[in-house]
Formats: structure tokens, sequence, C-alpha cells
């Protein structure tokens, strides 16, 4: 079964946001092994500046560095410039992940300020999940139900019409 892990920087602040990430958890349960790695999100001041917002991603980096598997899992950055997939395209990159040997996909998702670059070029691949921007706490949300979606896509299942 394979393994897929969102790491994110921050936590699901809203209840009604830990609900919807249970419930998908809960539906995902059949399809792979779900862990979510809440990494803590650097204190930056009022209105940082670009030096302290580099710092904050590069300590950042280095806490998320530390689960990406080295080679052994397909890492997934989650950012504004990188590629739009549709959901069938979404479910047929895990899948070309799990039929090239990689049993592990890790998906992640930074802080409001987003992914240092050193993590961006470790990334296997680099997802956008629209132009518009998202609150990162609901982007999660998103992600969650496209993984699902891509498992139910994966399995003929009928929730993806």
């Amino acid at each position: 079964m394979m393994s897929i892990n969102i790491i994110a920087v921050g936590k699901l602040k809203e209840s009604y946001l830990r609900d919807a990430a249970s419930e998908y958890s809960k539906r995902l349960s059949g399809f792979c092994k779900l862990k979510v790695i809440e990494l803590p999100e650097s204190r930056l001041s009022e209105n940082p500046g670009e030096k302290e917002i580099q710092n904050a991603l590069d300590i950042e980096a280095k806490l998320i560095d530390s689960y990406l598997n080295n080679g052994s899992a397909y890492n997934i950055a989650m950012c504004i410039e990188g590629k739009q997939l549709s959901s069938n395209e979404l479910s047929a990159k895990i899948n070309d992940a799990g039929i090239n040997g990689k049993s592990t996909i890790n998906f992640i998702i930074g802080s409001s300020f987003g992914i240092s670059p050193a993590i961006k070029d470790k990334a296997d691949f680099r997802l956008s999940m629209s132009k518009m921007t998202f609150p990162h706490q609901l982007a999660r949300i998103l992600l969650l139900e496209q993984i699902y979606r891509a498992f139910q896509i994966l399995n003929g299942g009928k929730y993806h019409k």
C-alpha cells in the first residue's frame, strides 16, 4: 500500500478544517497510508523584511528536509509556479510514481511565505493548485480531497464524475 505524507508548515486552527481533514483521512485509509506531518511555522515580525523571511524559510527547509526520504520518495512541492494538473492527471502522476518504484509520495505545503528554493530544487515535481491564492489551511483540505479523488479514479470509483 502506498504511503502519502502531507508535510505542512503550520497547524489547522479551525475545527471545521480539522473535521474536513479527518474525514478525508478516514476515506483515504482504504487506499493508502496517510500521514500528516505538521511542522512549526516560524514566528516573524509584523512587517518582515526579505532577510527575515529568507531566514524563516531556511529554518523551515531544514525541518522539511528531514522528512524527504532522500530519493526513496517522490516529492511534490506545492507552489504557485508549479504545473497545474487536472484530477485525472494527478491520478496518473500518483500511479506513475508507484510504477516507478516510489512507495511514498510527499506533498509539501510551505508557510504563507512559500517554500525555500532549496526544497523546491529537491522536489521531483512542482504542483500548483490554481493561479488563485488560497489560505494554506484550506489548500491542505483541497489537496486531501484531490488525493482522495485521484485514488477513486485509479480504482474506478464513482466519486469522480
